[in-house]
C-alpha cells in the first residue's frame, strides 16, 4: 500500500519554482559528502546521495521533520510504504520504526533532503498561541477502552510556498554566527507555525505530547536504551513507571506502537545488527552487549527479523553508506 502527497501539481508557479531552485542549491552547499551531513545548526542534517540506495532499517529518535528537495525515497512503515518527491516531507516521532530507501539519485541530479529536529515544546507553545485551540497535555489514560485510536503513523504532505520560504529562511539564518542566534530561532518558529497551520496539527501535537517529561513511557523508553544488556521484564519497566503492568503495557502500546516486550526486542536487534556491521565484536560478544545470555537464542532472533543469520547480515552490509536516521534525529550532544 502506498501514500502519495496531498494533490500534488505537476507544474510550478514562477516564485514557487525560484524558491524550489533556491532550497535545492542551498542544500547542495552544505551537502559536501555523500551520506549524512551535520551541520552547524544543532539537530539539522542535510542528506546527498549520487545513487539510489538499498532498503536500510533506522529509527527515529526524537520528533523531526523531513524535506525532500531532489531525488525521491520510499519510507515503509507498518508494511505501509510512503513515498515523497521534491518538495514533500513527512513528519516523524520519536520511537518510530521504519525503512527507508532511496529510489532516485544520480551524480548529476543527487538526492538531497534535510532532517530537522522540533522540540516539542515548541510544538505545544507554538499551538497554544495560535488561539484557534489548546495545546495537547500528556493525561494517564483512565483504561483501555479510553484510549483514542491511533492515526497512522506518518502522512506525506507537500511543501507550501510559504513553508518552503520559511526552510529557506531558516537555513541561510543558521550559517553565520550572528543570524544564527538571533534569525534562526525565529524561522524554525515559522517552519513549526507553517505546518501546523498545513494540516499537520493533531499529528504534531500528539508526537510532542507523546515526547514531553510527563510521559512516564518516554523516561522507561530511555532507561531501556542505556541498559539493554541487562535482564528488562515489563513488570521492571511497570514499576519504574510507577503503573501496574498491565496499565503500563497499554499505555506503551499507545504511545510507541508495539508491546513493551516487541519494543525491547526490536531496540536489541537494531542495536546488534549496528554492533555487527561496525566489526568490533564478534556475534556472542554482540549477543551478550544487547542482552541476549545464548548466542543460539539471538541468532534465531535475528534471522526472523531480518532473514538472514547475523554474520552474513553483516558482511553484505559492510561498505553499505548508512542513512543514519538515528544520528540525525538524536538528540544534540547525544541527550
Amino acid at each position: 500500500m502506498a501514500q502519495a502527497a496531498d494533490g500534488p501539481r505537476t507544474e510550478l508557479y514562477a516564485d514557487e519554482r525560484l524558491r524550489a531552485g533556491d532550497l535545492i542549491a542551498e542544500l547542495k552547499a552544505r551537502a559536501v559528502t555523500i551520506g549524512p551531513n551535520v551541520t552547524q545548526w544543532p539537530g539539522l542534517t542535510v542528506y546527498r546521495f549520487e545513487s539510489p540506495v538499498a532498503p536500510q532499517r533506522s529509527e527515529v529518535q526524537s520528533l523531526s521533520l523531513c524535506v525532500v528537495a531532489q531525488g525521491r525515497k520510499a519510507v515503509v512503515i507498518d508494511d505501509v510504504s510512503y513515498r515523497y518527491d521534491p518538495f514533500n516531507y513527512l513528519i516523524l516521532n520519536r520511537g518510530l520504526r521504519f525503512e527507508a530507501e532511496i529510489l532516485q539519485a544520480s551524480r548529476e541530479m543527487p538526492f538531497l533532503s534535510l532532517v530537522l529536529q522540533i522540540d516539542p515544546a515548541l510544538v505545544q507553545r507554538i499551538s497554544a498561541d495560535m488561539r484557534d485551540g489548546a495545546a495537547t497535555a500528556f493525561r494517564r489514560p483512565q483504561s483501555r477502552a479510553a484510549l483514542p485510536h491511533r492515526p497512522a503513523p506518518a502522512r506525506v504532505c507537500s511543501l507550501d510556498t510559504d513553508t518552503c520560504g520559511a526552510v529557506l529562511r531558516f537555513l541561510r539564518a543558521a550559517t553565520t554566527g550572528p543570524d544564527r542566534r538571533v534569525l534562526a530561532p525565529v524561522y524554525l518558529q515559522e517552519i513549526v507555525y507553517r505546518v501546523l497551520r498545513a494540516g499537520q496539527r493533531q499529528r504534531l501535537l500528539d508526537a510532542a505530547a507523546s515526547e514531553t517529561s510527563s510521559n512516564p513511557v518516554t523516561q522507561v523508553i530511555a532507561y531501556v536504551r542505556s541498559h539493554l544488556s541487562e535482564p528488562l521484564t515489563v513488570a521492571d519497566l511497570a514499576d519504574r513507571a510507577c503503573l501496574s503492568p498491565s496499565a503500563f503495557a497499554h499505555l506503551f502500546r499507545d504511545v510507541s506502537g508495539m508491546s513493551p516486550y516487541q519494543f525491547i526486542k526490536s531496540i536489541r536487534l537494531d542495536r546488534a545488527r549496528e554492533l555487527l556491521v561496525a566489526g568490533d565484536l564478534n556475534v556472542s560478544e554482540v549477543a551478550r552487549t544487547v542482552g541476549y545470555p545464548s548466542p543460539s537464542h539471538f541468532i534465531n532472533e535475528f534471522k526472523r527479523l531480518y532473514g538472514v543469520t547475523p554474520r552474513v547480515y553483516a558482511d553484505a552490509q559492510r561498505g553499505v553508506i548508512p542513512l543514519r536516521m538515528d544520528l540525525a534525529t538524536g538528540r544534540p550532544g547525544g541527550g
